[in-house]
């Protein structure tokens, strides 16, 4: 064979390797795309996930917001109102000659309120007093506290007086003693002295003559009404809730001059700049309106 002809090489197949290292770097760029696509989309899940989330809380707020404001709205109240009882025939005829819109002296409304007394047993005159606040209390002492019959105890020198009163057994209203029976009442001082129950000469308390005194007090003894005062001091207070006062103050039979003095003299205790408003009225009857300038 002629060395001038060359023979000719038989083409080199195509490195596999450098095939497969094309193929590789295809196959990495779809990856990287795949995955920056999916970051993509999964940041814009998150971020329709954050608007729809927005959204919804926003909605919620809204909902919440119409529901407070409804609520907030008065409701219409659908309930009947309640029906004034009607006055009994007696009420109506005690109060057809009464100006119920005038405010009278105080004598001339304790009056009013005797004649317009309609119950049948003797009634007791009430004070109804508006104050300019609650929580207002006190005791008083009534000149004419109640015109009951006073208790009186005739203390003869006896142990088992002494004996129930350390034990607090009080039934009495005053007592009366003699002289020799002061030694065995000084015993139990210390409960009767506040009370104002100790027997003394001032008062005309120590005699040497019980049934005589007792008769004498019975009678109606002024010389006593200091001590007497002590022990029937009557409380008064406001209501829980209302700055309103209510208080007995003496039985209708009672003259007017006494019950006047007894209301003169709560309405002092109070003091009158605590005082909006008075009225009086019997235990069944209309009330009276009293004048306060009349005091």
């Amino acid at each position: 064979m002629d060395d001038s002809i060359q023979q000719k090489e038989p083409k080199k197949p195509a490195k596999k390797l450098g095939r497969t290292d094309e193929l590789v770097e295809k196959l990495k760029a779809e990856l990287e795309g795949e995955d920056q696509s999916s970051v993509l989309s999964s940041q814009l899940s998150d971020k329709g996930k954050s608007v729809t989330s927005l959204s919804v809380s926003e909605t919620d707020k809204q909902r919440t917001d119409k529901l407070t404001s409804e609520n907030r709205k008065q409701k219409p109240d659908n309930r009947r109102p309640a029906k004034s009882k009607p006055r009994s025939k007696k009420y109506q005829q005690a109060t057809k000659d009464l100006d119920r819109s005038k405010t009278y002296p105080l004598n001339e409304a304790v009056d009013l309120v005797k004649k317009h007394s309609f119950s049948a047993f003797t009634g007791t005159l009430e004070a109804h007093i508006l104050t300019i606040q609650t929580g207002l209390r006190g005791l008083v002492s009534l000149p004419y506290a109640s015109g009951k019959k006073l208790r009186i105890l005739a203390y003869e020198g006896d142990d088992e007086t002494i004996e129930n009163i350390s034990k607090g057994k009080i039934d009495f209203d005053l007592i009366v003693t003699t002289p020799a029976g002061m030694p065995k009442l000084a015993k139990v001082a210390r409960i009767l002295g506040p009370k104002g129950l100790m027997p003394n000469p001032k008062s005309g308390t120590i005699v040497t003559d019980l049934k005589k005194a007792v008769e004498s007090f019975q009678a109606g003894k002024t010389e006593y009404k200091q001590s007497l005062n002590s022990s029937l001091r009557s409380e008064y207070k406001t209501e829980a809730k209302a700055p309103v006062i209510h208080l007995g103050l003496g039985k209708l039979n009672q003259p007017t001059e006494e019950l006047s003095a007894n209301i003169k003299t709560l309405l002092q205790t109070i003091g009158k700049s605590r005082i909006k408003k008075v009225s009086l009225s019997p235990t069944m009857g209309p009330s009276i309106k009293l004048d306060l300038a009349s005091i």
